[in-house]
């Protein structure tokens, strides 16, 4: 049986590196575009499949509940097959998930549609456990966050363009009209005019998975290399010798819990934003912009962490900034209050907090990694996957938010955001220190 070809990264010239960061950054632009879709679906389907909001925030729970189930068997997967079947695997997989919208469309069955989602996220747990580590290791660790940040961008730059384009799509003027409409409408009218607004997705998702399914071939045939994770050079062999499994890495087992808070934080500021500007008295119409502009808000972030790191800070102390910076505006969106007028909107002062937490969860992805996966040498394809499952924050804080906001109302249910970031300090500043546990 012939075995898969693989470089160490000794091996890697500087002209396979570039053509692996830019092939990277491609597939973290199609994460984004996936992921970051979310913000307006959840709105659109709580309208048009009549949804509280704990049932609207069930997109994002199947789909990332999906990292929780499917990341670690994506580690043994990848450790099995490589990289790029991995990633071809993935992409096949996101184009079933995306696939199953055309029946659910025609059907408005929410639980085809939520198992479409599901489906779509064991694809991209595969993708996100395979690109992850390769740009962690794909050159100097103390520049990881520097690469970090340029796959963000790819990454955020799609989930800008993602919710405008698909509400450009499914999106009318006189929507607004509509839905204003639907509330007063009662038997087979309603359920026709339901059944048109949720026949819109049709179109777009047909088309997303037939380029899903090509861009697992091309990945597949692509001069992506195999990179050599399993052998260790003598001084990490010798000081891996006792560990059995990754949850002898205590750094990397509190920075999975780290994942986990992080990225729950930011899919609510993300996903949550349409409806509490909604809530002020904003319409969907001219609320539907407001994901991207939170997500502006990290790409900004990004940006001086690629000028600034690590010529004039270190990735550490860009993530202790992030970190607290994140919890003295999860306290400003829940204590202050009063309308302005900013780029054309008038909205309560809350809402722009929401904006700019963008900014504060910039850094905190790209600077937990290298600190998480940390020496694991032989491990790292499994705590990389380790690290994917704590994805499933996306899951279960947005669905706590939601759930808070049905019982006390939208801002006040962004307190979940609070031990998120006290947790994310605490990891900043002791938990990524921790090799053996006491």
């Amino acid at each position: 049986m012939a075995h898969k070809k693989t470089l160490s990264l000794a091996e890697l010239s500087k002209e396979k590196t570039l053509i692996s960061m830019v092939i990277i950054g491609g597939l973290f632009f199609i994460f984004g575009f996936v992921t970051w879709i979310n913000a307006i679906l959840i709105p659109y389907f709580k309208i048009a499949c009549e949804l509280n909001h704990f049932e609207s925030y069930l997109v994002a729970f199947a789909f990332y509940i999906a990292y929780l189930l499917m990341s670690l068997p994506a580690g043994y997967l990848l450790k099995k097959i490589g990289f790029k079947k991995g990633m071809m695997i993935g992409f096949l997989l996101m184009s079933i998930g995306a696939g199953l919208f055309v029946p659910a469309g025609f059907s408005r069955a929410y639980p085809l549609f939520l198992m479409g989602l599901f489906t779509l996220g064991i694809g991209l747990s595969i993708l996100q456990t395979a690109a992850n580590p390769y740009i962690t290791i794909l050159g100097d660790k103390e520049r990881a966050a520097q690469r970090f940040s340029i796959m963000g961008i790819c990454n955020k730059l799609a989930g800008i363009i993602a919710p405008l384009l698909f509400a450009a799509v499914i999106l009318r003027p006189t929507d607004n009209l509509l839905f204003e409409q639907i509330k007063q409408m009662q038997g087979v009218e309603k359920e026709l005019a339901l059944d048109g607004l949720i026949a819109r997705v049709i179109t777009p998702y047909a088309v997303v998975s037939g380029v899903l399914l090509l861009l697992g071939l091309f990945v597949r045939y692509s001069p992506l290399p195999e990179i050599d994770t399993d052998s260790e050079d003598e001084l990490m062999a010798v000081s891996n010798a006792n560990k059995k499994s990754i949850l002898d890495f205590p750094h990397l087992v509190l920075g999975a819990i780290a994942i986990f808070f992080h990225v729950g934080s930011q899919v609510i500021a993300v996903d949550s934003i349409i409806n509490y500007a909604s809530q002020t008295g904003m319409s969907f119409l001219e609320a539907k912009v407001f994901p991207s502009y939170t997500l502006t808000a990290t790409i900004i972030g990004y940006v001086l962490g690629i000028a600034f790191i690590p010529k004039f800070m270190s990735q550490l102390t860009a993530l202790r900034i992030c970190t607290i910076s994140g919890l003295i505006l999860s306290g400003m969106i829940l204590l202050v209050e009063g309308k302005v007028s900013f780029l054309g909107h008038e909205t309560d002062v809350s809402v722009w907090f929401v904006v700019l937490l963008g900014f504060a969860n910039s850094m905190i992805w790209a600077g937990v990694w290298p600190l998480a996966l940390d020496n694991l040498g032989r491990f790292i394809k499994i705590g990389a996957s380790l690290l994917i499952m704590g994805l499933c924050g996306n899951a279960i804080m947005p669905l706590l938010y939601g759930y808070l906001g049905d019982v006390s109302g939208l801002r006040t249910a962004y307190w979940v955001l609070v031990p998120c970031y006290l947790y994310l300090i605490f990891y900043a500043y002791v938990g990524f220190k921790l090799k053996k546990w006491h």
